[in-house]
């Protein structure tokens, strides 16, 4: 069985920073990628940022140059930093990896979320 985990939400001022990590446990062969999304009330879920097993990272638009994201693969952890906070990135950040358990299974699995907000 695979648990995915996050951890380190919570309410901070515009301007201010939070890191968010996420643990995967269990038993399986290999995390292909791992990513954080998120989902403000009343919208749908979005990729926040995504990073492969090979280190390639890639982020939305409305994050970029302020959020960076890592990975330890020995840990099977990742973590993202969020600096100079707005308003806007106030929502529920999911954690996801993207596993093979197997040589013929892969599929995705999601953390329970975990709430920012950012006050103005």
């Amino acid at each position: 069985q695979v648990q995915v985990v996050e951890s380190g939400g919570g309410l901070v001022q515009a301007g201010g920073s939070l890191r968010l990590s996420c643990a995967a446990s269990g038993t399986f062969k290999n995390i292909n990628a791992m990513a954080w999304f998120r989902q403000a009330p009343g919208k749908q879920r979005e990729l926040v940022a995504q990073i492969t097993n090979g280190g390639n990272s890639n982020y939305a638009d409305s994050v970029k140059g302020r959020f960076t994201i890592s990975r330890d693969s020995a840990r099977n952890t990742v973590s993202l930093q969020m600096n100079s906070l707005k308003p806007e990135d106030t929502a529920v950040y999911y954690c996801n990896a993207d596993i093979s358990t197997s040589l013929f299974q892969r599929r995705n699995y999601w953390g329970q979320g975990t709430q920012v907000t950012v006050s103005s």
